[in-house]
């Protein structure tokens, strides 16, 4: 069976050369005569899996020795708690700013534990922008400001970080981790669950500064504490080994095959200039998001009619490109064009854009 182009916002495509390695190595990793599937995560071997995944996502994202690299379970979610657990202890105060879905339910889980506050929200647009902030408006005393840097349902993405002083600045990059190059030195923490960009579901990497480590409260669960899994090296617990290994397969792959994160990036950007320049020349589609807040990873649009958005994915997935459909919430359709997508995969789809537009019309 021929493989699709899957435009699944997540979990999501592979890059094919992973998929292909992992599975020449899935009964005997390196001559080790075991899967990783299978392997104890105290065996040496398993060691210089999870030790050079770090390693390589060190050198590839240019991350600091004064930041901890963290490999957590619970997904991306699990950190709306573990924020405030860990973080919002000082003053006892956040601010968040409100563009989607996950920011949101990040925000709500705050307000349990102490006094969250939305300085800023795109909600009354339906989250198709970013909202513009005024520093004077921040809490100067907040343990953290948080926002969700790339927005998977609505497809926006910050282009301009907050402003937030000595208050550390705290991100979800989840859905745009590993695409451009980012200056980690801008945040107190980021955090990914893996299943855009990074690897198959099953773990969320925390980049944390050393800093911000050391100030859960007394109440915080033993496995949402930061500082203990930083004195563990990720192996408090059984870690998610396979996810990691496969990390540390798309980590080098981006390294050696892509050549590194400025080149991802060039990628990317001709991917996505492929489609919304389409968008916005078409009579029959259109993106929903303002030009100057556009992610490059989530290009969600609609025909303006839900009977002929139905048609599109209907005729799309038959045709081989699948997962268009757009988040329950929102409805239209929507592209997760991720770095594994290959550019043919999105000059074919706007070229089946184009057939379904002309017979359409």
């Amino acid at each position: 069976m021929a493989r699709v182009y899957n435009f699944s916002a997540g979990p999501s495509m592979l890059p094919e050369s992973v998929l292909k390695k992992a599975a020449a190595e899935m009964l005997d990793y390196e001559g080790c005569g075991q899967s990783v599937m299978e392997m104890s995560h105290r065996s040496k071997v398993f060691e210089s899996i999870i030790r050079g995944c770090e390693d390589l996502l060190r050198e590839i994202v240019n991350i600091p020795d004064n930041y901890k690299v963290l490999f957590l379970q619970g997904g991306a979610s699990t950190q709306f708690a573990m924020i405030p657990l860990n973080l919002m202890n000082g003053s006892g105060k956040a601010d968040y700013v409100i563009t989607g879905q996950w920011a949101n339910k990040a925000y709500q889980e705050a307000a349990r534990y102490g006094d969250a506050r939305a300085v800023a929200s795109s909600k009354d647009k339906t989250f198709s922008y970013i909202p513009k902030l005024d520093p004077a408006t921040f809490t100067p005393d907040a343990d953290y400001f948080y926002i969700c840097m790339n927005n998977t349902i609505y497809g926006t993405k910050y282009h301009t970080l907050p402003q937030t002083g000595n208050v550390p600045l705290i991100a979800d990059i989840s859905s745009c981790a590993l695409s451009e190059p980012i200056d980690v030195t801008k945040f107190g923490m980021v955090y990914a669950g893996a299943q855009k960009n990074m690897a198959p579901a099953g773990v969320t990497i925390v980049i944390i500064r050393e800093d911000l480590l050391g100030k859960a409260r007394d109440i915080t669960p033993t496995m949402l504490n930061y500082q203990i899994h930083a004195d563990n090296g990720s192996m408090y617990n059984t870690p998610p080994c396979y996810t990691i290994y496969m990390c540390k397969l798309v980590l080098e792959w981006l390294k050696n095959d892509i050549g590194g994160l400025a080149n991802m990036k060039r990628i990317n950007e001709a991917k996505a200039a492929l489609l919304y320049d389409f968008l916005d020349q078409s009579e029959l589609f259109r993106g929903t998001v303002v030009k100057e807040d556009r992610s490059l990873m989530n290009v969600p649009f609609v025909t303006g009619n839900e009977e002929m958005d139905a048609k599109f994915v209907k005729e799309a997935t038959a045709a081989g490109f699948v997962n268009l459909k757009g988040h329950r919430t929102v409805g239209g359709m929507r592209a997760s064009i991720y770095n594994a997508m290959p550019i043919e995969g999105v000059k074919k789809l706007v070229d089946f854009m184009k057939k379904f537009e002309a017979e359409n019309r």
